[in-house]
């Protein structure tokens, strides 16, 4: 059943609020907080969210959406390479930034267990990419014997990896293919 306009319009403010509100001062910032820079009261908040958890959660698939999302705007562009670079720079940026909102989420009796909503984010995510890296690869601007598997494993290792965002797109360069490889001309 669809919320009144009155209640989804608190639901997105909560959900907007929780984004900023965990993006400064971590996942364990005290709901209060989240209801107050809402603009709403804190039965509001447990009335959306009745735990930390559903709101750590509504807040990490709403990430996960906007991610993906983007890599669909991305797949419209003109250079397939550049969408597929660009689009594993913000996946970068989403997992250096939004790994301890992920690893917060534990299971909670009643709910969907981590595992399955974890896998489903995943899957989600490799989509995307898949989509994005074949364009490329039809375009010959990835390389033909890159796996999407091993590009999401590459992808993840340097948003640990990189000190900062300039490092991380140098890092996900070396990824991209020379004119030699574009020709097939190996010297």
């Amino acid at each position: 059943m669809p919320r009144r306009a009155d209640a989804q319009r608190n639901h997105d403010l909560l959900l907007a609020a929780a984004r900023q509100v965990f993006a400064e001062r971590g996942a364990d910032a005290p709901l209060d907080d989240v209801a107050r820079r809402a603009g709403v009261g804190n039965a509001t908040l447990y009335r959306n969210f009745p735990t930390r958890g559903d709101l750590l959660v509504a807040v990490y698939a709403d990430e996960v959406a906007d991610l993906c999302a983007r890599g669909e705007t991305l797949l419209a562009a003109e250079s397939p390479g550049e969408a597929l670079h660009e689009w594993l720079l913000l996946f970068v940026e989403h997992v250096a930034a939004k790994r301890e909102l992920a690893l917060a989420i534990r299971d909670d009796p009643g709910a969907q267990p981590r595992s399955e909503l974890l896998a489903g984010w995943h899957t989600r995510i490799l989509g995307t990419v898949t989509a994005l890296l074949d364009a490329a690869q039809a375009a010959g601007a990835a390389r033909a014997d890159l796996d999407v598997h091993d590009l999401v494993a590459l992808a993840k290792g340097v948003a640990l990896a990189a000190t900062d965002p300039t490092q991380a797109a140098r890092l996900l360069a070396l990824i991209q293919p020379t004119p030699a490889d574009r020709t097939g001309d190996h010297a």
